[in-house]
């Protein structure tokens, strides 16, 4: 395949993953980020804005570091699996996040968010 396909293929399936990834934590969530945010929610953003990068931070990883379409997809896959069980096991453990992030706790939006974007570095870390 030429380079600029192989490119925009892969290109196009990242956004894909990060959108679908989007969907899915967002129907996860018990609150509505989009429009907690839209309210001017700081704990929200942050904690939305951590998943994002953490997500992404896998899928550059997936992208650097596998050499088949498949197998970036299935590292891809697996990411989202791992980042939404984090995300799920977190708030568990935390037992307030919905109370806190609708209520503005920019504090523990930031730990949410710092709690993904450390799975994401980790997730990251172990593709390669």
């Amino acid at each position: 395949m030429p380079a600029i396909l192989n490119y925009l293929l892969h290109l196009t399936t990242a956004v894909a993953l990060v959108m679908g990834f989007f969907v899915v934590y967002t129907r996860v969530t018990p609150y509505d980020e989009v429009n907690l945010i839209r309210q001017g929610n700081r704990a929200a953003a942050l904690s939305l804005g951590g998943t994002l990068l953490g997500f992404s931070l896998t899928i550059a990883s997936a992208l650097m570091h596998t050499g088949d379409y498949y197998e970036f997809l299935g590292w891809g896959a697996l990411g989202m699996l791992i980042q939404v069980l984090v995300y799920v096991i977190a708030t568990r453990m935390l037992r307030m996040s919905k109370d806190q992030i609708e209520a503005d706790n920019a504090g523990f939006g930031g730990l949410l968010g710092a709690i993904s974007l450390s799975i994401g570095l980790v997730n990251a870390g172990s593709i390669s």
